[in-house]
């Protein structure tokens, strides 16, 4: 009991690890999109290695769930016994979960960068496209005026 006990907390500290790796990662995609300009190629190594680690907690949480439930049933009658690991993991879960919030609070201001710089690039886009435009429309409306050639008048006639 005492050595599950113990697994789950090592599961909490990895959990924990993890997630001040996933912060490390929202940082620095913060900093790519608050920059002057924008380097794609760093941003999509922070994404992969952020959904790594994703995966990561994922898998984390599914074993401390099933982990959890098996020694549920078992601490029912045992708590006083075991209350200074119960009292530690309960702290390492406030942990986790405070963690948690702060790291979902950094991707939701990282989703507000991404968007306002995709959606500055879309306007910049759509500005070149007009200006392409108004370059071909003048090219063809010119090509179509046609050029006559100079013509002298014969006035012997």
């Amino acid at each position: 009991m005492e050595s599950q006990l113990t697994i789950l907390s090592e599961s909490l500290d990895k959990k924990l690890e993890v997630l001040q790796k996933i912060q490390e990662y929202n940082k620095r995609q913060e900093e790519v999109f608050s920059a002057e300009k924008v380097d794609m190629s760093l941003f999509d190594d922070a994404v992969e290695e952020k959904q790594r680690l994703i995966d990561e907690v994922v898998r984390l949480d599914d074993g401390f769930e099933i982990m959890y439930e098996k020694l549920a049933r078992e601490l029912e009658g045992n708590r006083q016994r075991y209350a200074a690991q119960i009292r530690e993991l309960q702290a390492k879960v406030a942990k986790v979960t405070e963690l948690s919030v702060s790291v979902q609070a950094q991707e939701a201001r990282n989703k507000k960068l991404i968007e306002s710089y995709f959606a500055k690039e879309r306007s910049n886009i759509g500005q070149r496209r007009k200006s392409a435009r108004s370059a071909f429309d003048y090219y063809k409306s010119m090509s179509s005026t046609g050029y006559t050639q100079p013509q002298m008048y014969d006035s012997k006639k």
